[in-house]
């Protein structure tokens, strides 16, 4: 757009609503600082620009926001703002008109951050640091906001609307996901419309997963610290633009075109069925601490977009490991996390929000309060509360690990699922009771606050750490590349490696790591509570024993499409898993395990047994016990007030690296035990067709299910009731499910 065809007949526009916002008169814009002096509007006609084709200074403002109408401006017209006032690092104020900033609230962002002293306010070297100011014009090195056209044709577009308890996460990062995929289009790869492209949802359909996860797609900055390096903020946790999806998602240029190659993948992936989360992070930005660049919020009012210490303003609080928190405790930070949430909901129809280390969100001052502003604002909005949000609950801040503890409407990721079934596959003693309470729900965590169990979202691995394969192939941490003399990621990986460290030769070891994952995905599947896949352990991708591969942007990262037998046969499983679950409502309740009798019946819904098929023992609980058996009732089974029936399941773990007698409960003449899966076998699931004979030990490191049979007119709730009370106590005394483990 050239800025020559603008009129010059300046309005003073609205205030509201922020950000640049076009009809066929022009644009209005209305920006947010309660303590700036003066601001201007800058526009230019290509991103790259150093020279603004036209500064307009904006002379109204209304209850802190600034507003000027400029008439005959369209989409595709780049701009900033320049914010005078005052520069007094030590009193928190670092205004700086020479550094062009982003507008909070961009739809789009354009251009790149070319890296040197002038992004900067201070004087770099200068023995006072950040308390010098630079007055160096950054224009020509900085990210542009853009003006953009939030019309599209949307279609029947309906959004798949999953019951939770029926959701399947599939996390996934979008260029990650695509890049190397040789049968799409070369422009697609890696892109929003590679990720929405029709072989990606056959993909996803075949899988059998509900939704797709995406990392982070607000814009972001890479730091000058990885850039230096060669690296780059790959995983996206650096936003600087909260309305604005990345840029460099898009095949196209990007004045624009990446809102509309987003929506597109949005409504591709809802026309299959397939819901879109989005990773947020609302807790920080990429200006960094005081020594951080100016891009936006810090040169736009300091002191009211973040969290500075209260007898030192100069310096930030940092609950997040980045150098900043964004103040969302306050009301105008508060209003720009919620409009964002409101404009990806309403405008790019997304399904649901994952909150990066969301227990910042909910500090007030400086503990985490679960009666928040933060939570208050979401739950009474009628838009975002309808959504599936979904929890990190933990910061890096004091008393920051709250699993379990966030309110209702809440989902959280299950950081003490994945520890506890990592500790049992590892063999660890004393894992056994704390499986058994990850394995039906985690009632212990979330029955007392009144949620079900799909408040727990299960995971074995996800973005951050090993992935599956490795988990089962190392034992050390191998981040080399990350350039940083492998000192950086998780040490505690709870992995194994079964023998021996990295690739090896050894098939005994790569049939152990093969099976090992079997059994970790396994339990993920048939687990109550939400499974969360993480893209490539559908096949075993491995990022070489790099388990912080943040700034890995290559083929450490992207997910490789030219798989072997074994890779694809891993991958047929896990669409075999998928689908088992779906078929029964027996591994998704909407209810935890209540461990008694059902209603007027002697049918308990869970029995938990030891390898001989008796109940087990208060101290076969706390002993080295490395196998357990699961007795799953499918009768009466409530799923949103209607009550249906499934079939009955019995789940043998054996964590021992021997293969032990198991004995299956004894069943009426009208039942048997049939075989469904087995992981020491490379397939898993069994052929019906040539059902093997099934054996009086389950072998070691393995898992196995069978299903309760029944003969033509059995009475299959008299079966159930007569095989339960030969393994259970009478009803007085039994205990409950969510109370034994614990």
């Amino acid at each position: 757009m050239n800025s020559e065809e603008i009129d010059d007949t300046l309005s003073s526009g609205r205030p509201y609503p922020l950000g640049a916002t076009w009809s066929k008169r022009g644009t209005n814009f209305a920006i947010f600082s309660a303590n700036a002096t003066r601001m201007e509007l800058c526009l230019f006609d290509k991103p790259g620009d150093g020279q603004a084709v036209k500064t307009i200074r904006m002379f109204h403002c209304s209850n802190q926001i600034w507003h000027v109408f400029v008439p005959g401006l369209k989409p595709g017209q780049c701009y900033g703002y320049r914010a005078h006032g005052p520069f007094d690092p030590a009193k928190g104020f670092r205004f700086n008109p020479a550094k062009l900033l982003v507008d909070p609230y961009s739809k789009a962002i354009c251009g790149d951050i070319r890296w040197g002293p002038e992004m900067f306010s201070y004087v770099m070297g200068d023995p006072q640091a950040d308390l010098s100011k630079d007055d160096r014009d950054n224009a020509a090195q900085t990210f542009k906001s853009v003006v953009v056209d939030t019309t599209f044709d949307w279609g029947q577009d309906e959004r798949p609307d999953t019951p939770m308890a029926q959701t399947i996460i599939y996390e996934t990062h979008v260029k990650g996901f695509s890049k190397l995929w040789k049968e799409l289009p070369d422009n697609l790869r890696g892109t929003y419309l590679g990720l929405g492209s029709q072989k990606a949802i056959e993909y996803f359909k075949s899988l059998g997963v509900t939704a797709v996860e995406l990392l982070p797609v607000h814009h972001r900055a890479d730091s000058q610290y990885l850039n230096d390096k060669g690296l780059s903020d790959y995983w996206g946790y650096n936003s600087i633009g909260f309305f604005a999806p990345d840029s460099r998602l898009a095949s196209k240029d990007c004045l624009g075109e990446q809102v509309i190659e987003f929506k597109t993948m949005v409504k591709n992936l809802h026309a299959a069925g397939i819901e879109v989360i989005l990773d947020v992070v609302y807790n920080h930005t990429s200006e960094g601490n005081q020594l951080g660049p100016t891009l936006c919020f810090r040169g736009l009012d300091n002191t009211t977009y973040y969290r500075t210490v209260a007898d030192a303003p100069r310096y930030y609080m940092d609950y997040t490991g980045t150098g900043n928190t964004l103040a969302v405790y306050l009301p105008n930070p508060l209003q720009m996390v919620m409009d964002s949430l409101r404009y990806w909901i309403t405008e790019m129809h997304v399904d649901g929000f994952r909150f990066d280390l969301a227990a910042t969100l909910a500090r007030e001052l400086y503990d985490v309060n679960q009666l928040s502003s933060f939570f208050d604002v979401i739950h009474q909005d009628p838009v975002i509360s309808q959504v599936k949000l979904i929890a990190e609950p933990w910061d890096l801040g004091q008393n920051g690990y709250l699993v379990g503890k966030f309110p209702v409407l809440w989902s959280e990721w299950n950081g003490k699922y994945r520890d506890a079934v990592r500790k049992f596959w590892k063999g660890d003693e004393g894992a056994m009771s704390e499986l058994a309470n990850r394995l039906s729900g985690s009632a212990d965590l979330y029955q007392a606050t009144g949620k079900t169990p799909t408040a727990s979202i299960n995971f074995i691995t996800a973005h951050d750490g090993y992935t599956l394969a490795d988990l089962v192939s190392y034992q050390e941490t191998h981040n080399e590349a990350n350039g940083e003399n492998n000192k950086d990621g998780e040490k505690n990986n709870l992995s194994w490696n079964c023998g021996a460290e990295g690739p090896t030769e050894n098939p005994d070891i790569q049939k152990l790591r093969r099976r090992q994952q079997r059994n970790f995905l396994t339990t993920l599947f048939l687990s109550q509570g939400i499974p969360m896949l993480a893209g490539g352990d559908e096949y075993g991708r491995t990022q070489q024993g790099n388990n912080n591969a943040y700034c890995q942007d290559n083929e450490i990262s992207w997910l490789n499409w030219e798989r072997d037998e074994n890779a694809q046969r891993l991958t047929a499983f896990v669409s075999k898993l998928t689908a088992f679950r779906k078929e029964h409502p027996v591994f998704r309740r909407l209810e935890f395990f209540r461990g008694r009798p059902l209603r007027d019946t002697n049918i308990h819904d869970v029995a938990w047994l030891n390898s001989m098929g008796q109940r087990m023992s208060d101290e076969e609980w706390g002993a080295y016990n490395r196998c357990l058996m699961v007795f799953l009732s499918g009768f009466l089974i409530d799923l949103n007030g209607k009550v249906v029936e499934d079939d009955s399941f019995l789940l043998c773990l054996n964590a021992h690296f021997e293969a032990v007698p198991f004995k299956l409960p004894t069943t009426n003449p009208a039942a048997t035990w049939e075989y469904v899966l087995n992981t020491a076998h490379e397939d898993g699931f069994v052929d019906q067709n040539n059902v093997q004979k099934i054996a009086d030990s389950i072998e070691g490191r393995s898992l196995t299910v069978f299903r309760l049979a029944f003969k033509a007119n059995a009475d299959h709730s008299a079966v159930v009731k007569e095989l339960l009370e030969h393994i259970n106590p009478p009803p007085a005394t039994a205990q409950s499910a969510e109370t034994k483990p614990t």
